[in-house]
């Protein structure tokens, strides 16, 4: 073990008896809980004098002593780059920004430069690392090809507050859906288990294996019996989790090359719908209300991403089929 390593010595008290192991290491560590999982399945945590099988989901009991290494966040080897945000909130402690489709938030593989992460380390003298792996400040994900509204911590405090929000579910989220068909029903409250597609494993699916995902849907408009916009609120925040209980729903997104089938206009459209729908080169998503209570300043958020080009195009050509 290096040094430079941070060795934390934790025991359980009485009243946090019963309760789940990475709730309770992350309550008397002060490191989330998303980042006590990582170390716990990259083996950093073990329980003092007993070599056993742990798991976020362990009870712990009374007395139990746990050794937790935090290891060192990689270096930061990523360039900023000069890349033009839309803030829509910032303090000394966060930001939100309204991001554009067709950027990825983080770099993976494939995607080593022009990220989110990339313009946030220019605007920004410093952000905090999380899990220790290059994602400085990010505390969700919305997916490249989506737009709309997300939130950064600039600091440690404002990352961990941030993250309790999201794990609690206390943050309003709000998205708008174009789709193709339309519903028998004006509010649906979808629950369905959300993993991992069996055959494809690009891509998610509605499986009983799966972590359950719940969103509400509300039509807002019906379009000539042909097309709907519905809103939709997140109370879980699972990967594609909007597409696929919509596609589920036999409302497949517009222009969404993983969960809709190849859509071509037919001549029956009006020239404006179909130059509408052939112009996106993206589901037709966005990510458009973020509200939530300040982790530091306990001031109220709301922050409403206006809708980019592309999407308003669309809607106001539907709007006058």
């Amino acid at each position: 073990m290096k040094h430079s390593q941070e060795t934390l010595s934790l025991i359980i008290p009485e009243d946090m008896m019963g309760q789940r192991l990475d709730h309770a290491l992350a309550h008397l560590s002060d490191v989330s809980r998303s980042r006590i999982k990582e170390l716990l399945k990259n083996g950093c945590i073990e329980q003092t004098n007993r070599s056993v099988s742990l798991k976020a989901s362990t009870a712990v009991c009374a007395g139990d002593s746990f050794t937790v290494i935090l290891p060192d966040n990689r270096p930061m080897t990523l360039i900023p780059e000069a890349i033009a945000l839309d803030i829509l909130f910032e303090d000394e402690h966060l930001l939100v920004v309204n991001k554009p489709a067709n950027m990825v938030v983080h770099p993976s593989h494939g995607h080593g430069t022009g990220t989110l992460v990339h313009a946030l380390l220019h605007h920004c003298e410093s952000l905090p690392g999380i899990n220790g792996v290059e994602r400085p400040g990010i505390v969700h994900r919305i997916d490249k090809d989506t737009s709309g509204a997300l939130v950064i911590a600039k600091t440690e405090a404002a990352h961990h507050g941030l993250v309790a929000l999201f794990s609690e579910h206390d943050i309003d989220r709000q998205y708008i859906a174009w789709c193709k068909g339309v519903s028998n029903w004006n509010h649906q409250h979808i629950e369905q288990p959300i993993g991992r597609h069996h055959h494809h494993r690009q891509k998610m699916a509605i499986v009983s294996t799966g972590k359950m995902a719940i969103t509400d849907a509300d039509v807002e408009r019906r379009f000539d019996h042909q097309f709907s916009r519905i809103r939709l609120t997140l109370h879980t925040g699972r990967t594609h989790q909007i597409r696929v209980h919509l596609a589920a729903e036999g409302l497949p997104i517009l222009a969404d090359s993983t969960y809709a089938r190849n859509f071509n206009p037919g001549k029956s459209l009006s020239e404006s719908v179909r130059h509408a729908l052939t112009s996106l080169t993206r589901q037709a998503l966005h990510a458009e209300i973020l509200g939530f209570v300040h982790p530091i300043t306990q001031e109220k958020i709301f922050c409403q991403a206006p809708l980019p080009n592309d999407l308003n195009m669309l809607n106001n050509a539907l709007e006058h089929m």
